[in-house]
């Protein structure tokens, strides 16, 4: 392979990284649309296009196992292809995630806790994967950092969430003559909510992992991945 057609196999890659990305975001946004509006038809089309991120992911892993073949990469090529086939495991979690977020939406038939905002918690895992492959796009090491620090922001408020969803579920739902249907209906209520929430924080998790993917691609420091 000439050195020419490599390096624009590099910026290709990276192209379609990003590109990814921004599929993966938008179908995030979309799972967490349908959550709030209870929106089936919406929520189809989420699951149904799973497929297409999953596809590019497999070729965006044969892209990475080709160069890593045909180049024999060293230094910063191959933190760089490394980084990469990590960014887009982490990516095609997160398409899974908003297919696990379109799931709930076919389900919930009523926001039982209107104190959880969801949206407001989605928004910010949403802004931490943008930020993340921002980041990757611009090798901005001091944004990879500031990010894992946001998880931990994260990590709090949905904390603070399942708290309030547990709190409410003691204090206001449960009584002596509540028929056990009710109990049944409400319990699947409470599981699916802190199911959301707990997808939502590992949307987090996983825009750290890009982040630190980053770091280690421009700097070759592991601070972030450990």
């Amino acid at each position: 392979m000439a050195r020419k057609d490599y390096q624009e196999k590099l910026a290709d890659l990276r192209g379609d990284v990003l590109y990814m990305s921004e599929l993966v975001i938008e179908r995030l946004r979309q799972g967490l649309d349908a959550l709030e509006r209870k929106d089936e038809r919406l929520a189809r089309d989420v699951i149904e296009g799973d497929h297409e991120i999953n596809q590019l992911y497999l070729d965006l892993e044969q892209d990475c196992i080709d160069l890593l073949a045909l180049q024999q990469p060293v230094a910063g090529d191959l933190r760089f292809i490394a980084s990469a086939f990590k960014i887009i495991t982490d990516l095609e979690r997160i398409g899974d995630l908003a297919t696990n977020l379109a799931g709930y939406a076919e389900d919930a038939e009523q926001d039982r806790y209107p104190d959880v905002d969801v949206q407001s918690l989605g928004d910010e895992v949403i802004e931490m994967v943008e930020t993340a492959m921002d980041a990757f796009a611009d090798e901005d090491v001091e944004a990879c950092r500031e990010i894992a620090t946001h998880d931990d922001e994260i990590d709090a408020m949905c904390e603070d969430a399942s708290q309030t969803v547990v709190r409410d579920l003691i204090e206001r739902e449960f009584g002596p003559d509540v028929p056990q249907a009710e109990i049944e209906e409400l319990m699947q209520d409470v599981s699916r909510l802190l199911l959301t929430i707990r997808d939502l924080e590992r949307v987090g998790d996983h825009a750290v992992n890009i982040a630190a993917r980053t770091l280690y691609m421009v700097e070759s420091d592991d601070e972030l991945i450990y």
